[in-house]
């Protein structure tokens, strides 16, 4: 089978849609040649759809008409009143010129204006200040492209790659703390032009990634989850059963194949582990049925709207969908909430749980989203998690509980989330067979604990400024000499460091002590074992800790002992972080 992508057209007029609780801006001052007439002062709008815009060269009105149709048709069906069109020129660094367009857009806000919504639009060509808060539901954000035809022919034309294309360095003007400088600069990672939003993982920040799967899967284990793999690559015909055709399209990538079929990258595991669940019959004895997952999974974002770690086009999840019977719901959600604060222990994170309640637009009758909402107040109360109620902002199919994270920053992060669904196991008509022999409606609760692994590292790798906990870190120990004629010992003490599983690195040049000693304090290493004729002699190391104790003569056995006793039981590294929920 070959596989092209639609390329028949450039993607154009991109858009990234946000169902907001609030934005609010305020113009500073012009910043193109083509602006409208402003106040400088600030605007907030409650319960909007934002149309964050970005106007390339050869955009028409034709997309623009259609962009804005579409924003105006979810914001009818998810009963949004109001709609702002926003001038966001970093979605694309292929603009058209100031002022046609800024003429495209001002059609654009008459356009909008015909529809029955209140409409609002932001001032064209000026530098404004910008505040927004999202909605926590699935649809919340999306990212779309207009300029590709409906249906774009599957022989399209091949584009053509410049493999020699490498992006370098391009962080000058982030912070020291941003995840991507720390990455650059301990290489645990980059991103590549030919690859745009997906991560290309070097050793050390791989070594990162293997940890926390690593966890996970003790902890699945301990548990009782089975853990699944399934293809990237499924027939559209499955992504129209889960709903996820009408509802995510413009997020996902689609191929054709010479054969005609049409595929898409999944962007997300619940039907494929649906499928699995579906292969067999299942007893009631049998359930519950706990599935987890770390396929990659593959969502079109707008290109402006990636950022390093936190915004992917590739992405890891650590997914699980529990398959069980009505009267279990409490039961696991009360097991899933016990796990959200098993793993987020050991980086001692604060949490905050947030209960979101039924959408406007949903699927199913109001009893049983009612009955799903009851159980997870049930399973909150139950475990003394506090929370507050987010109305009508849960999935389209099930409400659901998100934990929002503080880091050692005090800034908060949305990772963890826990959702009831009965309308899927409909969608899919899965049962379970009862003690009557009869056949009963399966219950699915799905949930992520760390979310996206890539987000997971980029948060992690802030919260603690590079500085990993000794089992999470890339390079625990380096062994660095004196002089030459301790060369021999260095070599015994690394042999004894790595065949005990101690990640170590071995420095044996003829630099300067102190370069030596530097160059692993910038590499944030745990552990720098100093070794000497003296050590040599004695069989001993000179340890420096990172925090900055030194201590000589120690022995290299109950050095080791020490070491793996940290790493084995995930000591977090962090004085000042609290730990558990509020």
């Amino acid at each position: 089978m070959h596989i092209k992508i639609f390329v028949d057209k450039v993607v154009s007029m991109r858009i990234l849609q946000l169902d907001a609780k609030s934005v609010e801006f305020r113009p500073i001052e012009p910043e193109s040649s083509a602006h409208e007439h402003a106040e400088r002062k600030p605007v907030r709008i409650e319960n909007v759809l934002m149309l964050l815009v970005a106007i390339e060269k050869d955009d028409t009105e034709a997309m623009g008409s259609k962009a804005v149709r579409d924003g105006m048709d979810f914001a009818a069906k998810n009963k949004i009143g109001r709609v702002l069109l926003y001038p966001f020129a970093h979605l694309s660094s292929n603009l058209e010129e100031p002022q046609r367009a800024m003429n495209l857009f001002q059609y654009m806000v008459k356009e909008a204006q015909k529809h029955s919504a209140e409409v609002y639009s932001a001032p064209f060509g000026w530098n404004k200040s910008l505040s927004i808060d999202i909605k926590g539901h699935p649809l919340a954000e999306q990212s779309r492209s207009y300029g590709l035809t409906e249906e774009a022919s599957p022989v399209g034309k091949k584009r053509k790659v410049d493999t020699s294309i490498v992006r370098k360095s391009e962080y000058s003007g982030l912070k020291e703390a941003d995840h991507r400088m720390i990455g650059e600069r301990l290489d645990l990672f980059s991103f590549q032009e030919v690859s745009p939003g997906m991560v290309y993982w070097h050793q050390k920040g791989y070594s990162i990634f293997k940890e926390l799967i690593k966890l996970e899967r003790e902890k699945l284990e301990e548990y009782s989850y089975q853990e699944i793999a399934t293809p990237v690559l499924a027939n559209v015909a499955l992504w129209h059963a889960s709903g996820h055709m009408e509802h995510y399209r413009e997020n996902m990538f689609l191929f054709g194949s010479e054969e005609n079929e049409q595929l898409g990258m999944k962007p997300m595991n619940c039907p494929s582990t649906i499928l699995i669940f579906k292969s067999r019959k299942w007893s009631y004895r049998e359930l519950p049925v706990r599935m987890a997952i770390f396929d990659k999974l593959y969502r079109n974002e707008i290109s402006g709207s990636l950022t390093g770690l936190f915004r992917v086009r590739e992405m890891t999840q650590d997914d699980a969908h529990i398959f069980m019977r009505e009267d279990q719901i409490e039961q696991e959600l009360t097991s899933v909430l016990r796990l959200v604060d098993d793993l987020y222990g050991k980086f001692r994170f604060r949490y905050e749980a947030k209960l979101s309640t039924m959408p406007d637009s949903h699927l199913g009758d109001e009893a049983l989203w009612d009955r799903a909402t009851k159980a997870l107040e049930k399973a909150l109360a139950a475990n003394k998690m506090d929370y507050v109620i987010k109305e009508k902002e849960g999935a389209f199919y099930g409400p659901k509980i998100d934990f929002d994270i503080s880091d050692a920053l005090g800034r908060k992060w949305q990772c963890a989330t826990v959702q009831v669904d009965y309308q899927l196991p409909q969608r899919f008509d899965l049962h379970y067979t009862g003690a009557d022999d009869k056949e009963h409606p399966v219950v699915i609760i799905h949930r992520a604990i760390l979310g996206s692994l890539e987000r997971f590292i980029g948060i992690i790798t802030e919260h603690y400024g590079g500085k990993f906990p000794v089992w999470l870190a890339p390079e625990q120990a380096r062994i660095i000499t004196i002089s030459e004629q301790a060369a021999e010992h260095a070599q015994n003490v690394f042999r004894e460091f790595v065949q005990a599983g101690i990640k170590t690195g071995l420095d044996l040049s003829g630099r300067t002590l102190s370069y030596k000693i530097r160059d692993a304090q910038m590499g944030y290493v745990p552990y720098i074992i100093v070794v000497g004729s003296k050590e040599a002699e004695s069989y001993t190391i000179s340890v420096r800790y990172r925090d900055g104790k030194q201590l000589s003569g120690v022995g290299i056995k109950d050095f080791i002992s020490e070491v793996k006793d940290e790493i084995a039981e995930r000591r977090d590294g962090l004085s000042a972080a609290g730990s558990g929920g509020d």
